[in-house]
């Protein structure tokens, strides 16, 4: 995959990525570390939660997220910076078994005017379960370098 300069990106231009398939012990080893709350750890305490199941911490799913855009088609020459997350949504729980994917579409490209040389580039980022619903959506801007 060729690394991409600023120059390369293009308003309305989609990336994709490869797929993380989530586990119950991924789910329970996550949040025993950074969110431990009963619906993400135990199945028995989660079946009369609000989720009625094992459900993944949002977190989790943000950071599966994060994994697959660095892995994926969007590479930016300066790797893969984020400048904050506008907007995240969580639309429905991630499950064990659930097969992630993230689309990204750049929404806007602009010079920074802090930093000669680089640029943000606005993404929607959705993450994806097997049967093509949203699970997670956030608008991100990113810093990617010029060639200049």
């Amino acid at each position: 995959m060729t690394a991409l300069y600023l120059e390369d990106i293009a308003v309305g231009q989609k990336f994709g990525t490869g797929t993380f398939t989530v586990t119950a012990q991924s789910i329970k080893d996550f949040a025993g570390q950074w969110d431990p709350q009963v619906f993400h750890l135990d199945e028995a305490g989660a079946a009369d939660s609000f989720f009625q199941g094992l459900a993944a911490s949002g977190w989790q799913t943000a950071c599966i997220t994060m994994r697959l855009l660095v892995t994926g088609d969007f590479q930016p020459v300066n790797g893969v910076i984020g400048a904050g997350i506008e907007d995240l949504k969580w639309f429905r729980p991630v499950r064990p078994g659930d097969v992630l994917r993230v689309e990204a579409e750049v929404l806007e490209i602009r010079p920074m005017r802090s930093k000669p040389g680089y640029g943000i580039c606005r993404m929607r980022t959705t993450t994806l379960d097997e049967a093509g619903e949203a699970v997670q959506v956030f608008t991100t801007p990113l810093v990617v370098q010029g060639r200049g």
